[in-house]
């Protein structure tokens, strides 16, 4: 079957890979849609994503969506041909996490996640014509959501568990800062979720625009004069850019509360963030998600439209175009799709 591999900066292959097959536990898809994200481009860019540097080629690909093709011993309650996306982590060791951390799985300190180079041997993702996946790891597609909305789960849940983060978003007013996929999603989930207006703010017009067409009320280009809102009770940074901190803090009303949903440097940065202490501002992280994944499915069966986030999609044999695309901030692209097999 066909895989999309990295080797090493910029070395991207489709390789052969053996065909899977279900062991006890374990189900096969023939995975049909995979989105593009940050850590993918990072792997094929740089060879490392974070702290996890490639040691040997890996399987890109972490949110994926696909029907069930073959289904190995003990598992029940699946049906070949069945679609369904995947929660992508794996927990290691016992799982078992300090009282103050209880449910809070995302924070577990050992996670195998599809795609990842965190652990040698590294774990493969999806972004193949067909992936061994543990059945538990599975999460069936309501009627209504298909395979190419279903594998944007994952992001969305990313988006809905940094909503979480914040408490009841009900009437507040909010900024999103930084309208990429995962900004564009926060758009999306925070209206969702009750917000009273949501403003966008990027550096590019076409990500203003998907901001806008993911429900924001207001969109704000600042390098084209735009400024950010003032006294902004609620404000989620989506961008990671140490260098736009001050600003954002500054946006931010006194007591009111920054999520940090945008991955910041592990290295040494200047950020201007003196208006953490004087404006007394509350400031919370946001990794990944627990099991909004299903939250994410609900809300989309449910009438959540996020497709506007899609811009491209390319079939497996493109997949290093559709990594340049997805890198290009010239190429006016969103949330990359790769088709990675046909339904039968």
């Amino acid at each position: 079957m066909k895989a999309v591999v990295v080797h090493g900066a910029n070395d991207l292959r489709i390789d052969e890979r053996p065909e899977p097959v279900a062991g006890p536990g374990e189900v096969v898809l023939d995975v049909e849609w995979g989105g593009i994200c940050g850590s993918d481009l990072s792997y094929w860019k740089h060879g490392a994503s974070g702290t996890a540097t490639l040691t040997s080629p890996l399987v890109l690909g972490h949110e994926i969506a696909g029907r069930i093709a073959q289904i190995g011993p003990g598992v029940e309650n699946f049906d070949v041909g069945q679609p369904v996306t995947v929660h992508p982590a794996e927990l290691v060791g016992d799982g078992v996490l300090p009282e103050r951390l209880a449910g809070r799985t995302n924070l577990y300190p050992h996670v195998r996640y599809f795609g990842s180079a965190a652990f040698d041997p590294h774990t493969d993702g999806g972004f193949s014509e067909r992936k061994r996946v543990r059945a538990s790891q599975l999460r069936p597609l309501p009627d209504g959501v298909d395979t190419l909305r279903g594998a944007l789960a994952e992001p969305l849940a990313v988006a809905m568990h940094a909503v979480s983060r914040a408490g009841s978003l009900a009437g507040r007013d909010v900024l999103v800062n930084g309208a990429g996929p995962i900004g564009s999603l926060l758009i999306a989930a925070a209206k969702y979720a009750g917000a009273r207006t949501v403003v966008a703010a990027d550096i590019s017009d076409a990500s203003l625009r998907v901001a806008k067409a993911m429900g924001a009320d207001d969109v704000r280009n600042v390098a084209r004069g735009g400024s950010l809102p003032d006294d902004v009770e609620l404000v989620f940074e989506a961008t990671g850019i140490p260098a736009v901190l001050g600003q954002v803090l500054r946006a931010t009303a006194r007591g009111g509360t920054i999520v940090q949903v945008g991955n910041l440097p592990g290295a040494p940065s200047l950020s201007a963030i003196g208006d953490l202490v004087t404006r007394e501002i509350t400031w919370v992280g946001s990794y990944r998600f627990v099991d909004e994944i299903s939250d994410a499915l609900v809300a989309m069966a449910n009438g959540l439209d996020i497709s506007p986030v899609i811009t491209h999609k390319f079939g497996i044999d493109q997949a290093a175009e559709a990594m340049r695309v997805s890198a290009d901030p010239a190429s006016g692209s969103s949330k990359v799709m790769l088709q990675l097999s046909r339904p039968n």
